[in-house]
């Protein structure tokens, strides 16, 4: 059995990932347990985290249970996880309701008072995000008005990875590379603000204590060494937001470096050695001490497999027979598709939409449609539009002086040779893919190595553990091409706009 063995926990949004590393950055076991988002009425999306901590178990036993690795030999875990969830626990750790996901949009009320009661000009003195429905704070504020009891009951708010970490230590918890999503974090300092959070009516005493992400916050308790196989005593470190570790994963952690990832969420991550602000996008801090993020997320990562579950029954069933992932037979015949789709596009805002439009009323839209036009072609036009929304990201990221010249890409997307290629093209940019697609998990493993000090720093567990496999050049005849769609796809939005908000007043009041 190899020794120095890490584990690297990924909670992402809708499935469960965990890999155990060994210190030279060698996968030695690795599964995903899927589970669901529940959406209800208008704006909602929620799920119950103990279909987290289920995930977490099931993998961990099987990796002991089949002698992959040994428990006696893992020194350290590490947990990621996604963000801007609105989890309210009691003292003993017990989840209160549902955890509100980054998806969930229905705290536009509470967004507006912020914006009337305190103002945009104080919030972005001590976080610069912008106030929006999908942040934590007006889901906080939701709760407190609409659910009472709970926020009365509540101990603490907790993200997806410090519930994880509850759950192996009993200690509560929050890195700071998760603090961008509460408007009263200070991205200056790294602190929570006393006089924001009194104006907001969110008491302090409800936040966890703050780490930084390689910090050790405790021990696998007796219960959940019997719960997940671990042995008891061993570190859990605090870990982070799973777009801050999967850069790290992907070997970005010097300024200027630029790591894209593709997956339920869209994101660009930059890496900053001071804040830089811009309303469109998002800051936060780097699970690396020192740097900060500056970030582009979007929704439609999504949509792809939102498409086949919809509408890829004849992929599914093939996938059945042959045992080729649908994902992959989905590829190939969008791959039949020229560029640019035959004039079909389609809008991935599937959730509303993150930076840099910032539109909860936006909606997903397929424009060109035609009777020639086959399952193939949304599935290319998915793809393209998915990329489409990153260029519009990149270009808002590069209008703050940043040049970008390449991107290191991690996440499902990232095995897919068409779509990476497709996102050189319409970027003009060069992609550049690690070996490794567990790029969060290793992110997360590499936090827990520094951690416990099996590797000397950052830079050292970068050069020992992250290497790249492929890079993928623009092609220069497509890239003009793709600029003409692009085009189109960015005056479909404002030519749209008006039209989102109709609809969405019309749904929103059936509810």
């Amino acid at each position: 059995m190899p020794k120095n063995v890490i584990i690297g926990i990924h909670i992402g949004t809708t499935a469960c990932r965990i890999a155990a590393f060994n210190d030279e950055g060698e996968i030695l076991a690795q599964n995903t347990k899927e589970y669901s988002v529940d959406y209800g009425p208008y704006g909602w999306a929620e799920q119950n985290p103990e279909c987290w901590w289920e995930a977490v178990c099931e993998i961990l036993r099987e990796f002991f249970r089949k002698a992959m690795i040994s428990a006696e030999d893992v020194v350290a875990v590490g947990v990621d996880g996604q963000s801007w969830n609105a989890l309210p626990v009691d003292d003993k750790g017990k989840p209160l309701r549902n955890s509100m996901t980054w998806l969930d949009r229905r705290a536009t009320d509470e967004a507006r008072y912020l914006l009337e009661n305190i103002g945009d000009e104080e919030i972005s003195r001590v976080n610069s995000n912008p106030v929006d429905p999908a942040y934590i704070v007006p889901k906080i504020l939701w709760i407190k008005k609409n659910e009472q009891e709970v926020f009365k009951k509540t101990y603490k708010f907790v993200q997806s990875n410090s519930y994880i970490v509850y759950k192996l230590t009993g200690k509560f918890s929050m890195d700071r590379s998760q603090g961008y999503g509460f408007h009263f974090f200070d991205l200056n300092t790294g602190r929570w603000s006393e006089e924001l959070s009194e104006k907001m009516g969110i008491p302090l005493e409800k936040m966890p204590d703050l780490y930084n992400s390689a910090d050790v916050v405790g021990e696998v308790t007796q219960s959940a060494s019997l719960a997940t196989g671990l042995k008891k005593g061993t570190p859990v470190i605090a870990g982070g937001l799973d777009a801050a570790t999967g850069t790290l994963g992907a070997g970005v952690l010097e300024h200027g470096q630029i790591q894209e990832q593709g997956g339920q969420a869209g994101n660009i991550s930059v890496v900053v050695n001071k804040p830089v602000k811009n309303k469109k996008l998002i800051l936060g801090y780097h699970v690396v001490p020192g740097c900060w993020l500056l970030q582009g997320g979007t929704v439609g990562g999504g949509s792809l497999k939102w498409f086949v579950k919809q509408l890829g029954h004849l992929e599914m069933e093939l996938s059945r027979k042959t045992g080729i992932s649908e994902f992959k037979i989905i590829d190939q015949e969008a791959g039949s598709v020229p560029p640019g789709s035959d004039g079909l596009i389609f809008m991935p805002y599937m959730a509303g939409e993150r930076s840099p439009i910032w539109d909860q009323n936006a909606k997903g839209v397929f424009f060109g449609l035609t009777y020639d036009k086959t399952r193939a072609h949304m599935a290319r036009a998915i793809m393209e539009g998915c990329v489409y929304a990153l260029n519009h990201n990149i270009q808002t990221v590069e209008s703050t002086g940043i040049n970008v010249s390449e991107l290191v890409s991690v996440g499902g997307s990232a095995n897919s040779y068409l779509w990476t290629q497709m996102k050189a093209d319409i970027t003009n940019k060069i992609i550049k893919v690690p070996i490794s697609d567990m790029a969060s998990p290793l992110g997360s493993a590499i936090l827990a190595g520094v951690g416990v000090g099996l590797f000397k720093d950052f830079k050292e567990a970068v050069n020992r553990v992250v290497f790249i496999k492929s890079e993928y050049h623009p092609n220069e005849e497509l890239h003009k091409e793709y600029q003409f769609y692009y085009s189109v796809y960015m005056e479909l939005y404002e030519n749209l706009k008006k039209s989102f908000e109709k609809i969405s007043q019309k749904e929103s009041a059936r509810y």
